[in-house]
């Protein structure tokens, strides 16, 4: 896809219903992707990250039902993307949509081509500011996002997999010392006209000097 850097910046979505689950994604189109991402931040050049693709059917879908497990127990919360905003005019709709999104999702994790988990070694989780770890991995992430978009291919960044980490890890035989960040599901998007998403105005985030 041509896209200015703004355009790749600005449309790459969290695609969840228009995930083509039919299609096959090759291999090797991931493995573009995770080269482009290697370029990110790593904390003092450690690279100390690890990519785990999951394409077997029967992993998948392990995946998936810890997930949906996730999303499940994630929708009855009253922190649920659904829920916030309700009163909203502006906000309410859009929450709503990403809700429903959420839960089809939820379904159909395990039927996504392929699932991709970057994850960072880390013997052990400082206590207090966690930041220079997982910067050395979640910007890295955002970059296979993008990479991704810019090839075709739709994306979505969720964590709520992690509610079962050691499930999730003991099923891929991830080492006691590797850390899973985020869950990528990837695959065609169907079509690949998306927009820039609603957001707050900037001088209602922006603080220059002072808050």
């Amino acid at each position: 896809m041509e896209l200015s850097p703004d355009e790749l910046l600005t449309t790459t979505r969290s695609v969840r219903k228009r995930l083509d689950l039919e299609r096959p994604v090759p291999l090797e189109l991931v493995r573009e992707c995770i080269e482009i991402a290697l370029q990110g931040p790593s904390g003092s050049n450690r690279q100390t990250w690890h990519w785990v693709v999951v394409t077997d059917a029967e992993k998948r879908a392990a995946v998936g039902e810890y997930y949906r497990r996730a999303v499940e127990k994630y929708l009855r919360g009253a922190g649920a993307a659904g829920k916030l905003f309700a009163d909203d005019p502006v906000r309410g709709p859009v929450q709503r949509r990403i809700g429903s999104s959420v839960a089809y999702l939820g379904e159909r994790m395990g039927q996504v081509p392929v699932l991709v988990i970057p994850c960072l070694e880390a013997k052990s989780l400082p206590a207090g500011n966690q930041a220079g770890l997982w910067g050395s991995i979640l910007p890295s992430a955002w970059s296979y996002m993008l990479a991704a978009r810019a090839r075709g291919l739709g994306t979505a960044w969720t964590t709520l997999h992690l509610n079962y980490e050691n499930e999730v890890a003991e099923l891929l035989g991830l080492p006691e010392e590797v850390r899973q960040s985020v869950l990528i599901p990837t695959a065609y998007s169907i079509g690949t006209d998306f927009k820039p998403a609603p957001r707050q105005p900037l001088d209602e985030v922006l603080h220059v000097d002072a808050w």
